[in-house]
Order: structure tokens, then C-alpha cells, then sequence
């Protein structure tokens, strides 16, 4: 077949095994339609507490190796596992040194990262090539994801030139760009000498391992068009890598996020009490009842308007524009609900709002993936005011849903949700430009006002339904850019 290419997915986070944010759900669904496609697809990542063994028939696979960090040789043993109800491999770097914590990213208790990210990344990086040469197996491309695995492409052109492979580096989110002192290039093997200003290695007086990957890999991509767009544009998008990205800009591309449809589907999802779909949506009702009972709020607004968001509570997502607001959204008769952890005032000030609000708020500091698909089912709205938006997954979800996205039109939101107009039948939700509270309350009003036009809402949730966001066209997009990778390998960079 002629999509027989070898390709192992790099990762720092791979649902269902191990998950933060959107990139453990591109991670753990992109494999499937690749594999459908004809491509010998495999995944690897760290082997973190977190990670079930048992549920997951993760197990050693005799492969052990000793790594060079710095002066000390740190040991790592190599696990194998299976995707759930499929047979992609997963493999897993265990080191209990960098991985055997509570947290992937951050300590839970002080919700600060971890002070050695850059050395456990290095780790992982240079243990991918180990892992390898254990399982005598060699993939045509290495697919690597964000700043976790950006040095994958510099360890094996720069101290494997033998090893002949392409490389793919997706961005799905430059803000994190893994930015560390430079003694952490005596981490990874290369001298001080590669460390100078415009070099690949020196960034602003750190080592950047965003850019690291970017500048070494063969392709790139990020996870929409208009983000790929976005980020060449401004310092706002491009965090300082604007300048970079536009000199590799004729290898650089906007790939689409699909959602997984074998997890994300109403009618067949198995975390949500009552399923339904576009010809019997009297499960959705159902599922809203549910939501209100799960956060203890009144029954008697099963009638009302209830929008809903989930997310990291992190400045991008725009919560200095939704705070602001709940007085204007609980004057307007509407339900709100929330389920999220991150920044600790955002946390307090939402905490506080449902105190202040008890029969229109409801509040959970946290994740539940199983309540997430509850919320998605039940809510009638689900809110997106991010600053920046990579691709974005719930706008996605909310879609298959029924659930109509009120979103700021940046990144992948703009090239997903269409505004929504009840006279002409036409769009998917509700879209405002400007990042002001005025702008963002405007979307609401139009969304709370759409909402009591029964007849144009139910065909407005049909349309929204209809939205195709499966992996299917994304998936041969990838396998482009996989081959495109193998045409334009480059190599004594």
C-alpha cells in the first residue's frame, strides 16, 4: 500500500494512558485513522505514576539502558501496552527518578512545574532512540509533538547523522515553549559552543526547546490554518518565535484537529446516562437534568438556558473576559457551569461565584472526564473566549453535541464554528471578534436570544451536528506531510 510508512508518535502526554490537556486526545486519536490508512503507527511516552499498569496490561519488555546526564548515568527501562480495543503499540520510558511523581507536569500540591522539566524532557528525548535500537525497530518519520520532544530531532541529526530518518514537529501550543538555562545543553550532549545568539540552541539567553524542534525537524505543522497563520504574525501569537516561523515558513503547515468519534459520539457514548442524536434529541433534555442534579443545582431550571465551559484555568482562555460578566449572565436568567483546575485565582474567583450565586452557578475545581461528557451532552451553550486557541477540541465536541460554541474568532475556533444566523438557516455558533467583555457578552445576548426561538435553535444544534470533525480528512493531511518529511529530510543541519 502507499501509505506503508512507519511512524512513532513522540508524546509527553497520550490519552487514554496519561492526559493534561488537548494534546494527549490529538496523541491518542490521531494513531487510529493513521492505521486505518495503512500506516505502521506507534506511539511513545513517559511511563508516569499516574499511568494504570493493570488496566493497561502495560508490561517490561526486557529493554534497559543507562542514560549520559551530565556526569551521571541515569537508568531507564523500556514497557509495552496496546492502545484499548486496538493493537497499536504504546511504548514506555520508566525512570522513577523524573517520572515516579504524582504529577506529569506539575506538583498537585503546590500546582507549580516541576523545577527539573527541562532535565526529565531531556531524559525522555534521549531515551526515544535507546528505546529503538531495544526493539530493533526503525520508523521512516518520527512524529514529535511540543516543546517535550523538540530535542528528538537535534539528538539524532546532530549525534545519530547515521540514522536516517525524517522528522515531523507539531506545535499545539507555542506559548509553552520549555525555555531553560544553558547548562542544560551539557544535559543533552552538545558542547557551549553550539550556544550563540540566532543559533538553534540560544534563545534570548536560554535554550528553547520549541525552537530547537522547529529549527530541526523536517516539516512542521501546527493544529489549524489560522493559527499557522497567526503565529508568523505577531509577537501576541508567535511569543517571540514569530521570526523563526517566518523564515521556515515554506515548511510550515496547518493541519486540522479532528475528534475521536469512537469517544465523542452521543448516541454511543457510554459516560453520558441517556444517549440521543439529531433525529431524537430527548436524551440531551435528560442528560441536562442530570448536570443540574450532578452540581446540586435547582431542578426547576431544566428550562433555562445552561452554558457550560471546561478547560485549564489559565490566562489564554480568556477568564478575565468571563468573570467580569457572570452578573450579567446570572441577570439574564441562565445557568452556569464550570469544570477546570489551573491558576489559583481563577480557581478562588469562580469558587466565590457559586457561593455568591447558588441556584445559577455551579462550580467544580478539578477534572472528571466522565462529568466532561456529561457537560457536553447537557449544556445548551459552551462558552470559548480564549485569547489564543491553537486548534481547540471542545468546540468540537460541544458541536457533536448539540451544544452551540460561543467563541472568539482566533486560531482553530475561526476555522471550525461559522456565526450563526436563525433567519438565513446558516452557521454553527456564535462568533465575536474584538477580546473586550463587551464583545464576549454581546455573543452571549445573541446566544441567550437564539435560544428561546425553538424551531431555529433545534435547527441550529442540527447544523451544528452535522459538522464534520472527524479525523478522516485530517488523517491523509498527515500522511502528506509524513511523506513530504521523507522527500525533504535534511541532514548534517
Amino acid at each position: 500500500m502507499s501509505n506503508e510508512i512507519k511512524v512513532l508518535l513522540a508524546s509527553a502526554e497520550v490519552f487514554p494512558f496519561a492526559k493534561v490537556g488537548g494534546l494527549a486526545d490529538v496523541a491518542g486519536s490521531l494513531p487510529k485513522p493513521l492505521k486505518q490508512k495503512g500506516v505502521d503507527i506507534r506511539v511513545i511516552l513517559p511511563l508516569y505514576d499516574t499511568i494504570d499498569r493493570e488496566k493497561f496490561a502495560i508490561e517490561f519488555s526486557g529493554v534497559e539502558f543507562a542514560i549520559a546526564m551530565g556526569e551521571e548515568n541515569v537508568g531507564g527501562k523500556l514497557y509495552r501496552g496496546k492502545f484499548p480495543d486496538d493493537d497499536i503499540p504504546a511504548y514506555f520510558i520508566e525512570c522513577p527518578k523524573y517520572f515516579g511523581r504524582p504529577g506529569i507536569y506539575t506538583d498537585p500540591d503546590t500546582g507549580e512545574a516541576y523545577p527539573d522539566d527541562g532535565e526529565r524532557f531531556v531524559f525522555f528525548s534521549k531515551a526515544v532512540p535507546e528505546a529503538l535500537r531495544g526493539l530493533g525497530w526503525t520508523p521512516d518519520v518520527i512524529h514529535a509533538n511540543d516543546y517535550q520532544t523538540g530535542l528528538v530531532p537535534a539528538i539524532y541529526k546532530k549525534l545519530m547523522p547515521d540514522a536516517k530518518m525524517a522528522f515531523l514537529f507539531s506545535i499545539h501550543n507555542l506559548a509553552y515553549q520549555g525555555r531553560f538555562e544553558p547548562e542544560l545543553l551539557d544535559l543533552i550532549g552538545f558542547g557551549h559552543d553550539e550556544f550563540y545568539p540566532t543559533g538553534a540552541f540560544e534563545f534570548f539567553g536560554k535554550v528553547n526547546l520549541m525552537k530547537i524542534g522547529i529549527v530541526f525537524s523536517d516539516i512542521i505543522n501546527t493544529v489549524s490554518p489560522t493559527y499557522a497563520e497567526e503565529i508568523q504574525s505577531s509577537e501576541e501569537f508567535g511569543h517571540g518565535l514569530e521570526g523563526v516561523l517566518r523564515s521556515i515558513n515554506d515548511r510550515l503547515f496547518g493541519v486540522l484537529n479532528g475528534i475521536d468519534q469512537t469517544v465523542w459520539n452521543p448516541l454511543t457514548d457510554k459516560d453520558i446516562p441517556y444517549n440521543f442524536s439529531a433525529d431524537d434529541l430527548s436524551g440531551k433534555r435528560m442528560c441536562k437534568a442530570a448536570l443540574l442534579k450532578q452540581y446540586g443545582l435547582p431542578e426547576d431550571r431544566i428550562d433555562k438556558p445552561l452554558v457550560a465551559t471546561i478547560s485549564r484555568l489559565a490566562d489564554q482562555k480568556g477568564f478575565d473576559l468571563l468573570i467580569p460578566i457572570m452578573k450579567d449572565i446570572v441577570e439574564m436568567d441562565a445557568t452556569f457551569v464550570l469544570l477546570g483546575t489551573g491558576q489559583k485565582e481563577y480557581e478562588r474567583a469562580f469558587t466565590e461565584l457559586a457561593e455568591k450565586y447558588p441556584k445559577n452557578v455551579g462550580v467544580l475545581i478539578g477534572f472528571d472526564n466522565k462529568l466532561a461528557h456529561l457537560i457536553e451532552a447537557g449544556a445548551d451553550m459552551f462558552l470559548m473566549p480564549s485569547r489564543y486557541e491553537p486548534c481547540g477540541l471542545n468546540q468540537m465536541y460541544s458541536m457533536a453535541y448539540g451544544t452551540i460554541p460561543i467563541v472568539r474568532k482566533t486560531g482553530g475556533l475561526a476555522d471550525t464554528v461559522t456565526p450563526a444566523n436563525l433567519a438565513t438557516d446558516e452557521g454553527t455558533g456564535f462568533v465575536f471578534e474584538e477580546y473586550s467583555q463587551e464583545a464576549f457578552l454581546a455573543a452571549i445576548r445573541r446566544g441567550l436570544s437564539a435560544y428561546r426561538d425553538k424551531q431555529g435553535w433545534r435547527n441550529l444544534q442540527l447544523r451544528a451536528m452535522a459538522f464534520d470533525s472527524s479525523w478522516e480528512n485530517s488523517a491523509e493531511k498527515y500522511i502528506e506531510l509524513f511523506k513530504q518529511a521523507l522527500a525533504s529530510a535534511r541532514w548534517g543541519d
